[in-house]
């Protein structure tokens, strides 16, 4: 039996944790520079995140960060996925 992932890709994470629908729209986000990992452009999808880490990114006409509690083990329900990380004001 496997432990709890400690990193997972950007694009995978922003995808299982419902900001993007699809794997290929997170890759174009990234690609844009529209998303940032404790305050540095992540510029390749492959680029690895871990809990704990801050992610700030464009959301619904604004800006939000968030700190990731724990790594999703798969794209499961909304609340799955939120009770993955922790909005910052």
């Amino acid at each position: 039996m496997s432990g709890p992932i400690e990193t997972i890709r950007i694009d995978q994470l922003l995808w299982r944790l419902r900001f993007m629908k699809t794997r290929g729209l997170a890759q174009k986000a990234i690609k844009r520079s529209h998303v940032r990992v404790n305050g540095r452009r992540v510029i390749r999808a492959s680029a690895s995140v871990r809990a704990d880490d801050i992610l700030t990114m464009p959301w619904g006409g604004s800006v939000i960060a968030l700190r990731l509690i724990e790594i999703p083990q798969r794209r499961g329900p909304a609340s799955e996925a939120q009770a993955c990380y922790m909005l910052l004001e």
